[in-house]
C-alpha cells in the first residue's frame, strides 16, 4: 500500500485525466477533492460509489482511497496537514471539530446543501485563478478561500446524521445529538433541564430516550464527546491543558487529566507525546 506525504502546510493541484484507475493509497494529511467535470467511481475504505461533477469528497489521514475514472475528469485537490491547522484561531478549529468527530468516512459527496455546490465550485475556480496568476498578497487570499471551503464543508457535515449504529433510529435522535454537538462548549446548555426545554419534553424523558436509543446515558455521551475534542486539541493544536480546561468547562486540570486517563488509559501529555512520535 502506497503512503503519500505532504511536505508543506497546504497544497493545491488541478488534475485532468481520462481512462485512468488510481491505485488505492493512504495519506498522512487531510484531502478535499472537488470534481469539476467527469464521471467515475470513488473508492474509500472498501466502499465504492459513483461520482459526477460538482461533488466534494473529504479524505482523512490513513483512509484507504482512490478513483476509477470512466470519462475525462477534472479533479481539484486541496491538501492540508496538522501544521496548517495549528496556525488557525481557536474559533476556526472549533468548526473543524465537526469534521474530525462526526464524519462517517463513507463514500460520496459531503455537500448536503444543494446551493453550496455552486458556492464551492466558485471558490475552487477562484483558487485556481489565484494559483495561476501569482498576484499581490496571493497567499493571504488563498488561505481565506481554503478556510471558507473547510467551513462550508463542516456545516454540511453537520446536516448529515452522526454515526449511529442502528440506521432505523428516529430523526429525533439525530436532532438531539446535533444539539449536543453544537452546544458542547456551553455547559449550561447541556443540562438535562435545558435540553428538555429545547425539545419540549420532560427531563426524565430525555434521560430515558438517551439510554434506549443512544445506548448510554446523556452525561456519558457528553463526556465521551468531550474526550474526542480533547484528542483533537492535543493532536492538531498547540493549546495548553489549562486552556482546554477552561474551554470545555472542566473544574481544573487534575479533573481533566483524571477523566482523560480513565477513558484513554494515558494522561493528556502522554497521549500528545505518543502522537508526535508516530
Amino acid at each position: 500500500m502506497e503512503i503519500r506525504n505532504l511536505y508543506q502546510p497546504f497544497e493545491l493541484e488541478l488534475l485532468k485525466i481520462d481512462n485512468y484507475e488510481s491505485r488505492e493509497h493512504k495519506n498522512t494529511f487531510f484531502e478535499m477533492v472537488f470534481v469539476l467535470e467527469g464521471e467515475g467511481i470513488q473508492m474509500i475504505n472498501n466502499h465504492k460509489l459513483p461520482y459526477t461533477n460538482n461533488k466534494l469528497f473529504l479524505i482523512f489521514p490513513q483512509d484507504t482511497h482512490g478513483f476509477e475514472v470512466s470519462t475525462t475528469t477534472s479533479f481539484f485537490f486541496l491538501r492540508f496537514n496538522d501544521s496548517y491547522l495549528k496556525t488557525q484561531p481557536k474559533e476556526w478549529v472549533q468548526k473543524l471539530e465537526l469534521i474530525f468527530n462526526n464524519y462517517n468516512h463513507l463514500p460520496g459527496c459531503i455537500l448536503k446543501n444543494v446551493p453550496d455546490k455552486a458556492l464551492i465550485r466558485a471558490l475552487v475556480e477562484a483558487l485556481i485563478r489565484e494559483k495561476d496568476n501569482q498576484q499581490f498578497q496571493q497567499q493571504e487570499v488563498v488561505k481565506q478561500l481554503i478556510n471558507t471551503i473547510i467551513i462550508i464543508a463542516s456545516r454540511n457535515i453537520l446536516l448529515s446524521p452522526p454515526m449511529i449504529s442502528d440506521k432505523s433510529k428516529a430523526e429525533y435522535s439525530v436532532q438531539l445529538l446535533s444539539y449536543i454537538h453544537q452546544n458542547i462548549y456551553d455547559p449550561n446548555q447541556l443540562k438535562s433541564e435545558r435540553i428538555a426545554k429545547q425539545f419540549n419534553v420532560s427531563p426524565n424523558y430525555i434521560s430515558e430516550f438517551f439510554k434506549i436509543h443512544i445506548g448510554e446515558s446523556l452525561q456519558d455521551y457528553i463526556m465521551a464527546y468531550k474526550i474526542k475534542l480533547i484528542e483533537t486539541r492535543l493532536r492538531y493544536t498547540d493549546m495548553q491543558i489549562n486552556e482546554i480546561v477552561y474551554e470545555l468547562g472542566f473544574s481544573d486540570s487534575s479533573h481533566l487529566n483524571r477523566l482523560f486517563k480513565k477513558y484513554k488509559g494515558v494522561s493528556p501529555s502522554e497521549f500528545k507525546k505518543e502522537f508526535i512520535e508516530k
